[in-house]
């Protein structure tokens, strides 16, 4: 779905963008019927209040104050949705930072999941304000609605072949180079905990490698594929399975990203390895205590087959970290510990160096794109070593099972910089400029910052 700006025309509307506390002053440069209509229909600015005035040119959108905003993010877009049908021209005199944000939101907010049902579309379109570098907004929004569509999108239509083709839409669209690797030749080139996840499965599993551009440094974006997940022989309950259908959502989420890093021109050799399996129950399914050998050497005990993401990101990582990039940076839906400890809304994440951290920071309070750093607790190794094996996906207790999670991934990078989210990828209720369903999370912050980064 494309998420664009709409044309200027002689039938445009102007906007006023106005905080609770700015009302009064506008309103006394108004004419007496101005002054009267606002107040017959109770208008007081607060954010998501929207009123078109009399004669239909203009209209009036709420901006709360400090306080209310706080609390919140893409605050025009809870207005622009009750916006009549029509173009408009927003009137703020917001920094150019806040505007490109709140411009952004306005798009997002037009994102409709119509694949399997007509959605009435949003009446209001939004003219690009000045000041704003309105491709990059479209290119950011762009890489948000392919992230959520891929979420939404059922396993029935979503599994590892139609992942594949995703990504290579993603690749012939900005001119990148695709391969992948399926099946039995998994285990030919050594990916063998990816193909022991997906071996299960109807829909063979998949190593799915994206590269783009010649120069600069090198980034490795690595995300978790795991198009519906069963929990294997540890079986979910129903309740626990009725949203697997974004267990992709790392592999959405890096796509997406890569559609922003591409759309956008940042001077990078982009590298994106998705695994893509279904963690299915058959005859042939991993069992709990099989011992695995990693694509580095690395033995695993299984004590959870419910634990898989790590599993097929460990192959991926292992082969990212081959290469010796600046960055890898894994995304992926890993692990129910970290909802509870930071819920759906925050991104949390995980890195040993600072200068990356205080990048991401920076970049997520300027894009509006929450993420909170999480330990790499070193006193915690000892609870991912069984003993029997060099590592143990599942350790017992359930105690810090987001950092263990890291921890083990950890494991399979030595020769890079190294950033982990274990994100939600999913809204649970609406919001402004986010329907419920899939979400991206920490893209926007992460686009921002990589410049910072990897010093470009």
């Amino acid at each position: 779905m494309t998420l664009s700006f709409a044309t200027p025309d002689d039938t445009t509307r102007s906007a006023h963008l106005l905080t609770d506390s700015a009302l009064s002053d506008w309103l006394a440069e108004q004419p007496e019927e101005v002054q009267a209509w606002v107040e017959a229909h109770s208008f007081t600015a607060a954010i998501g209040q929207a009123l078109l005035l009399p004669g239909g040119t203009d209209a009036l959108l709420g901006y709360g104050n400090e306080t209310t905003r706080a609390r919140g993010r893409f605050h025009i877009a809870a207005a622009a949705a009750k916006l009549p049908k029509g173009t408009y021209r927003l009137i703020s005199d917001l920094p150019s930072d806040a505007l490109q944000t709140e411009a952004l939101g306005w798009l997002l907010a037009t994102y409709r999941f119509d694949r399997y049902k007509d959605q009435s579309p949003m009446a209001a379109r939004l003219v690009a304000p000045e000041g704003i570098d309105a491709t990059r907004t479209e290119a950011i929004a762009g890489g948000e609605a392919l992230t959520r569509t891929l979420i939404n999108t059922p396993a029935s239509d979503m599994g590892p072949p139609d992942l594949e083709q995703a990504a290579r839409d993603l690749a012939e669209t900005h001119g990148a180079a695709i391969t992948v690797i399926t099946g039995d030749d998994l285990l030919a080139q050594n990916f063998p905990m990816i193909h022991t996840v997906g071996r299960a499965a109807d829909r063979a599993p998949r190593l799915i490698d994206m590269t783009w551009g010649d120069t600069g440094p090198k980034l490795t974006l690595v995300g978790k594929g795991v198009c519906f997940d069963t929990g294997g022989l540890n079986l979910k309950p129903g309740a626990s399975m009725g949203l697997m259908k974004k267990d992709m959502g790392g592999s959405a989420a890096v796509l997406g990203l890569a559609h922003m890093i591409m759309a956008t021109g940042l001077p990078v050799q982009l590298r994106v390895l998705i695994p893509a399996v279904e963690n299915s129950v058959s005859g042939n399914a991993f069992r709990p205590q099989d011992i695995l050998t990693s694509r580095k050497g690395l033995t695993v005990e299984i004590n959870n087959t419910d634990a898989e993401g790590r599993l097929v990101l460990a192959d991926a990582l292992a082969l990212a970290d081959e290469d010796a990039p600046d960055l890898i940076i894994s995304m992926a839906t890993l692990t129910g510990a970290a909802r509870v400890a930071v819920g759906p809304d925050l991104a949390p994440y995980y890195t040993d160096e600072t200068p990356l951290s205080a990048a991401l920071e920076e970049a997520a309070t300027t894009t509006a794109d929450p993420v909170w750093r999480m330990p790499f607790h070193a006193p915690y190794e000892s609870m991912i070593e069984p003993g029997i094996a060099d590592l143990d996906n599942a350790p017992k207790g359930g105690f810090a099972g987001s950092i263990t999670a890291a921890l083990f991934l950890r494991r399979f990078v030595d020769s890079a910089p190294y950033i982990h989210f274990d994100i939600y990828g999913w809204q649970p209720s609406s919001a402004p400029a986010r329907p419920k369903g899939g979400v991206g999370q920490g893209t926007r912050a992460l686009l921002d910052a990589l410049p910072k980064m990897l010093k470009l």
